[in-house]
């Protein structure tokens, strides 16, 4: 018996002798994550269309040789545009010294001096190595340009690689307006909004003492929105603060970093449609304390797991490293950590077709060389995707017999 009756009007790719699959539905299947065992998933054009017997017919098969398939990872919070190193800074946080928003500086000077070029060649290495790490959707962030033409330029490049590109034209003030914090917030609500708004589906903001404060925060929000943009918000990373209580009051998509929250900042989050949006390889290079994910789930609010991919405090693209620190370090189950790495951020994104496996889902699918999902945690650090496919077609991973 199939899931959805209707024949497949285009080609069919089957993806067949699947042990164990993860539909993230769990009228689905067994338990939270909807688990299905033994089964082929059917494609066409680019969609989900059926759960079949293994054995299924389709035009093109790929043979999964009964490993564990599950929805593509959900990356919706990165920083991938940027040239340089920062490696010493990293050395340091880990001999001691703190970590300070200001070390973002060091990358703006050298995203400024990089070519279009050579920025696009760093970005497609870093989006291939997310592939290879089984991240089929990535939100990428501009704020390593601050200027208007450096920004747009980096939005540029972004929107070769995501539709989800977010203008973070207030990530720190840069030099030329040190001392003149609310001078450079105009300039981000005007010129340099003007020059990105035509590259971004999203404006965001750095809400933390060293960076900008909630009015300026708003300020830059709210100019963001009145042009057509939604809401995101780095909120309270490095201590207590308004930014999450700011983003649920303008409807932000998700308040990102999370790592301090009080009760009247989970109740806000658990009234709302704002997502709360860990970023635990931030915490782990940061040496930050990891955020109380139990609190928070069990108030009711949706939760995502991002990479959060950075020269400065979060230099991965392994959602599977995520995925561990938040249940070894969070207090997160197996199953809410990967329901919050692909569900949570297609959530955050506002994309209800991603991070699931059920007919009308956008066929991302990752191929686990593992009998199950629980080996991500089970075996942490060992690269297990095996393919990884977008939209049904392959873009990591062995040749396929088609």
């Amino acid at each position: 018996m199939t899931d959805r009756a209707d024949p497949p009007a285009g080609r069919s790719l089957v993806i067949d002798d699947i042990g164990l699959l993860v539909t993230n539905e769990p009228a689905l299947g067994d338990g939270p994550l909807g688990v299905r065992r033994n089964v082929a998933l059917v494609v066409v054009d680019g969609d989900v269309i059926s759960i079949e017997p293994t054995g299924a017919i389709g035009d093109d098969r790929i043979d999964a040789g009964g490993r564990c398939v599950i929805p593509g990872f959900v990356d919706s919070h990165t920083h991938l545009v940027f040239a340089g190193d920062r490696g010493d800074e990293f050395v340091a946080r880990m001999a001691g010294a703190p970590y300070q928003a200001g070390g973002i500086r060091t990358t703006v000077d050298a995203t400024r001096r990089a070519s279009d070029d050579e920025l696009r060649a760093l970005t497609t290495a870093r989006r291939a190595e997310a592939e290879r790490a089984g991240i089929t959707t990535v939100e990428i962030k501009s704020g390593y340009g601050l200027t208007a033409s450096h920004e747009a330029r980096c939005l540029h490049v972004a929107e070769g690689f995501t539709p989800h590109t977010t203008f973070l034209g207030a990530h720190v003030v840069p030099a030329e307006f040190e001392g003149r914090t609310d001078d450079y917030v105009h300039h981000v609500c005007t010129e340099m909004l003007d020059a990105a708004a035509p590259h971004a589906r999203w404006i965001d903001a750095f809400c933390e003492v060293g960076a900008f404060d909630a009015d300026q925060c708003r300020a830059v929000l709210q100019a963001g929105m009145a042009r057509g943009l939604g809401g995101r918000l780095h909120a309270n990373q490095l201590g207590h603060g308004p930014g999450v209580q700011l983003a649920v009051e303008l409807g932000c998509a998700s308040a990102d970093h999370c790592t301090y929250l009080d009760d009247d900042d989970i109740e806000a989050l658990a009234s709302s449609d704002t997502v709360a949006t860990f970023l635990p390889a931030a915490d782990f290079s940061t040496r930050q304390p990891y955020p109380d994910a139990r609190r928070v789930l069990e108030a009711g609010v949706t939760v995502a797991l991002a990479t959060n991919c950075n020269p400065g405090s979060s230099y991965t693209t392994s959602m599977s490293f995520c995925i561990a620190l938040a249940v070894r370090d969070m207090r997160m189950t197996i199953e809410e950590a990967i329901i919050a790495a692909t569900v949570g951020g297609a959530a955050a994104l506002r994309r209800p077709d991603l991070g699931a496996l059920r007919p009308g889902s956008r066929a991302d699918v990752v191929v686990l060389d593992a009998p199950s999902y629980t080996h991500l945690v089970y075996r942490p650090g060992v690269p297990l995707v095996h393919r990884t496919l977008v939209g049904g077609e392959q873009v990591h991973g062995p040749p396929a017999a088609r």
